[in-house]
């Protein structure tokens, strides 16, 4: 028969931020495939939405925010 010892640590898990953050935003309107595409400044995907807002009166819009993250031991 074998043994084993079982160790269960805790651990977190934490945002890079070197790894930055990409955001992208899609129109939901009926029959609109269009989105801003992603972009590394979230900012840029957002004024994105404000001018298709513009050009075509949709004002119903879905973000996405992706990120980096780490885990570490908590000990």
């Amino acid at each position: 028969m074998t043994r084993a010892v079982l160790r269960y640590v805790e651990h977190t898990i934490r945002h890079v931020p070197d790894g930055g953050v990409t955001a992208e935003v899609f129109c939901v309107a009926y029959g609109c495939d269009e989105s801003s595409g992603p972009e590394g400044d979230p900012n840029d995907a957002q004024e994105w939405a404000l001018r298709h807002t513009g050009r075509t009166g949709h004002d119903m819009f879905r973000r996405e925010y992706t990120d980096h993250a780490r885990v570490t031991r908590n000990e």
